[in-house]
């Protein structure tokens, strides 16, 4: 009889946290080790999501961060069926973190988008601390800085989800009007309403590697045209080629790049 084999998900007496592996290649690594890499697999490069804590601690200066509007929670305006019961299961308020920051000893704000909570989607609470960030940033005098990572407008808010839209675009034309500066980070997905808004507004729009940007996605836009794309559609190289995109940067010269741009925008 052939002898099964054992994974290690299986193995008994394993600590939590120790191991984890690549989801593309299924190499197995220490979670010590692929968290040092940024969460970026040590053998093929798959680009694991982060969550949005975890982001902001790769990329804004150690223990410069400090978190605003964390209370701010969705109501079920609709009694959608289980919304409510998502809500209460979630560790997160939202799927969205707002505050003030470094980047490079640059004062900034940030807010940060967290594909953990209901797929980064937007609804009332996404828009309204992206205004009120945005709100601190012009009294403050500060740049804001929105990484985005959602499958876009949150359809259990139906159209209150779509009216942050036209919402966020307007405090963001508020912060220009004050003369101050946007930095968009579109990160893997950034789709829906959230591509067709803040996300794409930024005066500097920096995409990770890797990411799929885009309103719907590319299967449906096939079905729908009756063509095949281009390889590599909707991926931020292809974006940044053709020029909706200013720069494509790796997860590891994120932070690095933000410092120099502020630094530049600093001076004007």
């Amino acid at each position: 009889m052939a002898r099964k084999q054992t994974k290690v998900s299986d193995k008994k007496g394993l600590p939590a946290g120790i191991w984890t592996k690549c989801k593309k290649c299924e190499q197995l690594f220490l979670q010590k080790d692929f968290e040092e890499n940024l969460m970026v697999c040590l053998k093929c490069g798959y680009y694991a999501r982060l969550n949005a804590r975890k982001r902001i601690e790769f990329m804004t200066d150690a223990g410069s961060f400090k978190e605003s509007d964390k209370d701010v929670k969705p109501v079920d305006f609709l009694d959608f069926p289980g919304y409510a019961d998502k809500i209460s299961k979630s560790d997160s308020c939202d799927a969205i973190v707002t505050g003030e920051a470094k980047i490079g000893g640059h004062g900034v704000m940030v807010a940060v988008m967290d594909f953990d909570f209901m797929g980064g989607s937007m609804g009332s609470v996404v828009g309204e601390k992206i205004v009120r960030a945005v709100e601190t940033a012009i009294d403050k005098k500060f740049p804001v800085i929105i990484v985005s990572a959602s499958g876009g407008a949150r359809m259990q808010e139906g159209i209150i989800s779509l009216m942050q839209m036209g919402k966020t675009s307007a405090a963001l034309a508020r912060l220009a009007d004050n003369g101050l500066a946007y930095i968009s980070v579109l990160t893997d997905p950034t789709t829906g309403g959230v591509a067709a808004s803040y996300a794409m507004l930024g005066d500097v729009n920096i995409a990770e590697t890797k990411a799929l940007i885009g309103f719907a996605g590319p299967r449906v836009i096939e079905q729908t045209i009756r063509q095949q794309l281009p390889e590599g559609f909707q991926m931020s190289e292809f974006l940044e080629k053709h020029g909706m995109v200013d720069i494509v940067v790796e997860r590891k010269d994120l932070k690095n790049t933000l410092a120099k741009v502020l630094k530049f925008l600093s001076k004007k």
